[in-house]
């Protein structure tokens, strides 16, 4: 094999990489949020995609959402509906912030993660890697 050939072929190779990375960065993204005001009321309508995609309880998850934004917040269907007018930037902010803190293996930065109890202790157990560890606060 000469030098041409040799670079063609890697050129051809790496044409063809490039062309399945132009997608996403990651296997793993959030879908966009759906957010609707009615009054003084926001309606955060596409809601129970978010905990199946995250494998996660959704009354978790609301909680969560509920305590970082400081107002009630509860189910009406399959949407969620938060007391005062919040921005859609922030729901995503705190989604990104529940899915480091609460989802993503510390380890392997993998998704494919289940909460476990053991002795009193919540312990957050990669599928990807194995690793186990210990998570902060009740809303895993």
């Amino acid at each position: 094999m000469t030098k041409a050939e040799y670079e063609k072929l890697l050129k051809n190779i790496q044409d063809k990489v490039s062309q399945t990375k132009t997608g996403s960065t990651s296997r793993f993204e959030l879908p966009k949020v759906d957010i609707m005001w009615q009054g003084n009321r926001t309606f955060f309508r596409n809601f129970s995609e978010f905990p199946k995609i995250l494998r996660r309880d959704p009354e978790k998850l609301l909680q969560y959402l509920s305590k970082e934004f400081a107002t009630p917040a509860q189910f009406g269907g399959d949407k969620a509906v938060f007391v005062g007018k919040k921005d859609p930037h922030e729901f995503s902010a705190l989604l990104n912030r529940y899915l480091k803190e609460y989802v993503e293996c510390p380890t392997c930065k993998s998704p494919d993660t289940r909460v476990e109890k053991e002795n009193r202790v919540t312990l957050l157990k990669c599928e990807a890697c194995g690793a186990r560890s210990p998570l902060k606060g009740q809303y895993a």
